[in-house]
Order: C-alpha cells, then sequence, then structure tokens
C-alpha cells in the first residue's frame, strides 16, 4: 500500500534535515516515533475489538446449530422415562442433588466401625472369645 522505495526516502531526509534542522531532528524524530506507537495501539486494539465480535458471533452460530442438531437427535431417538413404574416418592428421590440426613431410628441400626485396638491388622481371631468369669467375694 505505502511502498517507499530507498531514493524517495533520501528525499525525505534531505528535506527533513533542510526544514527542521539537525538541532531539532532527533525530537522531532522521537515525537513521531511516540505517535506511530499510539497509532499502532488504538489500531490493535480496535482490530482485537473486531475480531471477538465476529468469534462470538460465530460460536452463536454453532451453539443454535448444536442446539438443532441435538433437538433432532432427541426427537428421533427418545429416553425412555427413568421414573416409569415407580411412585412419585419413589422418582423424586432420584432428582435431589444432594441425600437427605437419616432418620435417627435408621440411622441407630446402621453399620459401626469396630471396636478394635489390636496393634496387629493382620490378626484374625480363630475361636470367639470365651467370656471372663466375673471375681468371686472372699
Amino acid at each position: 500500500m505505502f511502498d517507499v522505495a530507498p531514493s524517495e526516502l533520501l528525499l525525505v531526509v534531505i528535506v527533513a534535515i533542510v526544514v527542521i534542522g539537525p538541532k531539532d531532528l532527533p525530537m522531532a524524530l522521537r515525537t513521531a516515533g511516540r505517535w506511530i506507537g499510539r497509532i499502532r495501539r488504538v489500531s490493535n486494539h480496535f482490530r482485537s475489538g473486531i475480531e471477538t465480535m465476529i468469534r462470538e458471533a460465530e460460536l452463536e452460530e454453532m451453539e443454535r446449530k448444536w442446539k438443532e442438531q441435538n433437538a433432532a437427535i432427541m426427537a428421533a431417538h427418545p429416553t425412555p422415562d427413568a421414573a416409569a413404574g415407580q411412585t412419585v416418592e419413589a422418582a423424586s428421590d432420584q432428582n435431589q442433588a444432594f441425600p437427605q440426613p437419616l432418620a435417627p431410628e435408621i440411622a441407630a441400626h446402621g453399620l459401626t466401625a469396630p471396636n478394635d485396638t489390636r496393634t496387629t491388622p493382620d490378626h484374625t481371631p480363630d475361636a470367639p472369645e470365651a467370656p471372663q468369669e466375673a471375681p468371686k467375694a472372699p
């Protein structure tokens, strides 16, 4: 788009030295560099915003297509009702996100941890222990 030949660039440098002067030329080039940097940042920001909008539009279109395809597949292959033949109470507990706490009368009959204080975990008793006799009074 902007094609600058070496001879044209040499002409611009000579005109800049004559018009601006060799003393103020470094400051003018610094200022021009700052302005070019600002223009590039603004254009990059604008371009990234446009690209983001395009990506979002493409994603929305893809999601719409996926929903249509999913609806077509679900219509062609309906799933059987998981709660068919169950009572309302039995079907409702399958939809709960968190289990309900046990009632006290049910929890009392639940499994408990063994009360084993032996130090060797591989020890298994061969026969049940005999009941201990109470000490006799003298």
